[in-house]
């Protein structure tokens, strides 16, 4: 027997609805190219979304088509966002900072019909133009007065597309399922990987954001995504945070200063702002210099890499801000876990609650995990086991774009391998201890390197740290430490390694510490080890 429920589909298309029907006062703020403050209400955007929607209807476009955005978090970026899915095309966000070569690549295998785009990025799809030949056309966003001269086929700036298109628009109604999103991997591994995510995915997974043990998000909140609306959809801010009525502030191209992101967290009295590690200390480094604190920020998301326990600290002693540690994949649309209290936290001491600060947290309702070995038992939650973490869930991927069924990333019995090795304790929290490729074994036991990276950025002499496993006669590998020195500091390699002391175990403590002037990243901001192994290939340990 059968519940009696109506039947709902769940679309993307509905969040806007509702949204514009409950919050339309509700204010969305931009930094753009064209305009240095823009503010516009929920109803104004939304009706600016519609106006979109009439203006793709008319590009012969099918169901299922694929239009691709290289742009920056602005209104229309996320008026793209809404118009595209739910019109029941797919919505393709592409990272500008990735390799020409990888963009290329994701433009083509995706077979993106049209190219929304931002006037800063326009000399990047100029030069690669010739190699992304079946692309039909491209929208510029901005107005024709800020309209770049441009050798793009088709180009036309975003307000001449959408400007005398009606403001009436039926959002369709189609299955769940329906594909909405499609973002690529950063291919640190080989090509980009597509994952495709459906409408319901998606409102399942705003659900859970918004849970108080996840975001707690509401009306009365107001969100500054730093995290690029190109990396994993903003993390879903663009859909939770409408869902619930949320004031949105939008960086656009200035993520990355610090001094911009204090004004706007000021300003516009942000309670809430979501980005990776790098950009907190470039905003923590302005508030030192000048000597100012966060006044109305009440909790920021941080996730993308580790978070050190020194930035935690910060946060907290300077500020009186709560970090909130997460962590999840592309493939997971991109939420798994929040480092968030619970049942008796209470009682806790401050340092006990900054321990639980630095672990990627406990899983949210939505996603199981498990750590298995290498025979792919299931390990116990005992804090002390390490194994492969692998998770499974409503909105974690079952395949990739074109790749369904040719992929080694899920096991027989349905769960995603996510390539992290991971411990959890008997509460719920998982740590990562390090990538499935970058684990250090040394003498069959495991290092961390992420928890001697993280030891190691609490000096103050430290800007950034990674480290590496090399070779080694007797224990086949040990942990190198590689260091960018902060500016005007003098750092030895004695020095630091006294420093760790009693702070990692010590057998933990590197044989060796070189200091360099830059460390390799992906596009996503995350360390490369990958090159950084390539680097020191022919390196050796002192005796």
């Amino acid at each position: 027997m059968q519940g009696l429920i109506m039947e709902s589909q769940l679309l993307i298309s509905s969040i806007l609805k509702h949204a514009d029907r409950n919050f339309g006062d509700r204010e969305i703020v931009s930094i753009k190219a064209d305009d240095p403050l823009h503010r516009c209400t929920y109803a104004e955007c939304f009706r600016r979304t519609r106006q979109l929607a009439n203006a793709l209807a008319k590009l012969g476009l099918s169901r299922g088509d694929r239009i691709a955005t290289l742009a920056w978090n602005d209104h229309r970026h996320l008026e793209c966002y809404y118009a595209i899915a739910g019109s029941g095309f797919v919505c393709h966000t592409i990272n500008p900072r990735l390799f020409p070569e990888q963009i290329i690549f994701i433009i083509n295998h995706a077979e993106d019909r049209w190219i929304f785009v931002d006037p800063l990025i326009v000399p990047l799809l100029e030069k690669i133009a010739a190699q992304i030949s079946a692309v039909e056309g491209f929208v510029v966003m901005t107005d024709d007065a800020h309209m770049p001269e441009t050798s793009l086929k088709n180009a036309v700036s975003y307000e001449a597309l959408i400007g005398s298109e009606s403001d009436l628009f039926e959002w369709p109604v189609f299955d769940e399922r329906t594909a909405s999103a499609l973002c690529y991997t950063s291919g640190t591994t080989g090509d980009p990987k597509g994952v495709l995510y459906d409408h319901r995915s998606t409102i399942l997974h705003a659900y859970a954001e918004v849970m108080p043990d996840t975001l707690n998000l509401g009306s009365t909140d107001c969100v500054l995504p730093v995290v690029p609306l190109f990396h994993v959809n903003a993390w879903g801010i663009p859909y939770c945070a409408v869902m619930v009525g949320s004031k949105l502030v939008f960086p656009g191209p200035k993520m990355g200063d610090g001094e911009t992101l204090y004004n706007l967290l000021e300003q516009e009295q942000v309670t809430l702002a979501l980005g990776v590690p790098t950009v907190w200390l470039a905003l923590l480094q302005y508030a030192r210099d000048t000597g100012q604190k966060l006044n109305h920020l009440q909790r920021t998301v941080i996730g993308g890499a580790a978070v050190p326990e020194a930035m935690i600290r910060e946060f907290r002693d300077a500020h009186d801000v709560t970090v909130i540690q997460a962590w999840g994949m592309t493939e997971m649309s991109p939420l798994g876990t929040a480092s968030t209290p619970k049942s008796g936290s209470e009682n806790w001491t401050p340092d006990e609650y900054i321990q639980m600060q630095t672990k990627a947290g406990r899983s949210v309702f939505g996603v199981e995990m498990r750590i298995v070995n290498d025979a792919g038992v299931e390990l116990p939650w005992d804090g002390v086991a390490y194994g492969a973490l692998q998770v499974r869930g409503p909105w974690i991927c079952s395949g990739y774009f074109k790749l369904e069924g040719n992929s080694d990333a899920h096991t027989d019995d349905g769960w995603f391998d996510t390539g992290d090795v991971a411990t959890i304790n008997p509460d719920g929290y998982m740590a990562i201890t390090d990538r499935t490729k970058d684990v250090i074994k040394s003498g069959g036991e495991w290092i961390s390197s992420i928890d001697v990276e993280n030891t190691a950025v609490g000096h103050d002499g430290v800007a950034e740290a990674a480290v590496i496993g090399v070779p080694h006669p007797k224990w086949t590998e040990r942990p190198l430490l590689v260091i960018i020195r902060a500016e005007g500091v003098e750092l030895s390699r004695d020095d630091m390694l006294a420093w760790l002391e009693g702070k990692i175990a010590k057998w933990w403590i590197p044989d060796d510490v070189v200091f360099v002037d830059e460390i390799p990243h992906t596009a996503t901001g995350k360390i490369k080890k990958i090159e950084l192994r390539k680097q020191f290939a022919d390196y050796r340990l002192p005796s």
